[in-house]
């Protein structure tokens, strides 16, 4: 089975060259001041995930701790589905949710999208699993993973098609720091991952290893 890390590799192997240095640069710089800003660190394991209510690409609400008394839960948040790092690790996550299913696990994605844009991307990439939409962030901020992007990073964004405006809604120009936790059926978080550099991404399959240990 194909590897997270081989499919970015090979997107930024077929990515122009230009346009990933000067992306790179911009990603280095953003990174290091949010490293050093100290926000968006995530919660830590061993503390109680928070409760939430989200309504899933359908219009459907989910309630985390309604979906905790079926199994343990991977959550894990990403950017959007204008994110090429996210939609590699979406499809990822798709690969292996038989087997996150046959541990009696689940998966839940979480982003600031709206419902209208979450459907397209679980369209998109084809998913079997519940994507959520934070349109305001506020799970995002619970779990202490939101920041907002910096000027210079807002204009790249745009260049590049990606206005946050429209696909979240809202003109906040916040992000998630892509994370993932394991949450157990007693809502204590059992693994953590915060990568403020959001080209760096967890192995699913890791994931379901992970998720074995906690059933």
């Amino acid at each position: 089975m194909t590897k997270l890390v081989d499919d970015i590799q090979q997107f930024e192997e077929s990515f122009e060259e230009k346009v990933l240095i000067e992306n790179k640069k911009i990603i280095a710089k953003a990174t290091k001041e949010l490293v050093e800003s100290n926000v968006a660190k995530g919660l830590s394991i061993g503390e109680l995930a928070p409760d939430f209510t989200l309504k899933d690409a359908t219009g459907v609400s989910i309630t985390l701790y309604e979906e905790l008394k079926k199994g343990p839960v991977i959550l894990t948040f990403y950017r959007g589905g204008w994110c090429p790092y996210c939609n590699l690790e979406l499809r990822a996550y798709q690969r292996v949710l038989k087997d996150i299913k046959a541990t009696g696990g689940q998966l839940i994605a979480i982003s600031p999208q709206t419902p209208d844009s979450s459907l397209s991307t679980k369209e998109k990439n084809e998913l079997e699993f519940l994507v959520l939409s934070d349109m305001n962030g506020n799970v995002a901020k619970n779990y202490h993973l939101i920041f907002k992007l910096p000027d210079y990073q807002i204009e790249i964004y745009k260049k590049y098609g990606s206005d946050l405006t429209k696909h979240n809604g809202n003109d906040a120009w916040e992000l998630p720091v892509p994370a993932t936790y394991i949450i157990d059926q007693s809502a204590k978080i059992r693994f953590v991952s915060v990568d403020p550099d959001f080209t760096k991404r967890e192995e699913p399959s890791r994931m379901v290893e992970l998720l074995k240990e906690v059933r």
